[in-house]
């Protein structure tokens, strides 16, 4: 498997800690879905920017 694919993984069952925490601690579920929405952005931007291939310097 990809580092792309084992960090989204990884990201996506730390949302989910997440989101079960924010539900024990009785936050509206709007305001874990907002949660949730910007934590998918998140991760997929960072799994992103850590898989991508460095350009090869110009010769």
């Amino acid at each position: 498997m990809s580092s792309f694919g084992t960090y989204l993984i990884g990201f996506v069952i730390l949302i989910i800690g997440v989101g079960i925490a924010a539900f024990l601690l009785n936050v509206p579920t709007m305001w874990i879905g907002v949660g949730v929405v910007i934590l998918v952005g998140l991760g997929v931007v960072r799994a992103t920017s850590h898989g991508r291939m460095k350009d090869p310097p110009a010769t």
